[in-house]
């Protein structure tokens, strides 16, 4: 949970940056990748994460406006890139403006429960992040480069002049 806006906004956007770094490498022929016929595509995970901003910010009062999350995916990879980073700016923008850090003491109906508004912020960071991870798996397996987010990846390791771990 957090407990101040500022280590929300702080954490928020690096996250935000994080995910248009990897966004920034879909294709729109990327976004069919998909691991098997169950399993979600990458573009509708990428699609899942932009459109669940304002469906869970708006939940808590916030007017964030976006596609309904049962729009269709768009097949463009730059619309999706478009569309997640105005929702987050927008969630950042609202979020200061409208809350303290009292606020986040404030408890909502979320999904059939009451949650406080900072729970329901390292929610939504958690779930980008989460899906995130997965979308990384469908970008290797559609033959994307992969971002280093957290520290560098296998192709980035030669940049720093290393050897890259031994799988």
């Amino acid at each position: 949970m957090f407990p101040t806006l500022s280590s929300f906004v702080h954490v928020w956007s690096q996250e935000l940056e994080s995910t248009q770094k990897l966004f920034k490498h879909l294709t729109d022929k990327s976004l069919s990748q998909c691991i098997g016929p169950d399993g979600r595509t990458l573009g509708r995970l990428a699609w899942h994460v932009t459109t669940t901003i304002p469906e869970m910010m708006n939940r808590t009062g916030l007017a964030i406006s976006s596609p309904d999350p049962e729009s269709p995916v768009p097949a463009s990879a730059k619309q999706i890139f478009n569309t997640f980073s105005d929702a987050a700016v927008v969630l950042l923008e609202q979020v200061q403006a409208n809350w303290t850090d009292a606020s986040l003491q404030e408890e909502d109906n979320m999904y059939g429960e009451q949650w406080k508004r900072g729970k329901t912020l390292m929610a939504l960071v958690l779930h980008l992040v989460h899906h995130r991870g997965q979308m990384t798996v469908l970008m290797r397996q559609a033959g994307l480069s992969i971002p280093g987010l957290y520290g560098p990846t296998r192709e980035e390791w030669g940049m720093f002049g290393m050897k890259p771990p031994e799988v």
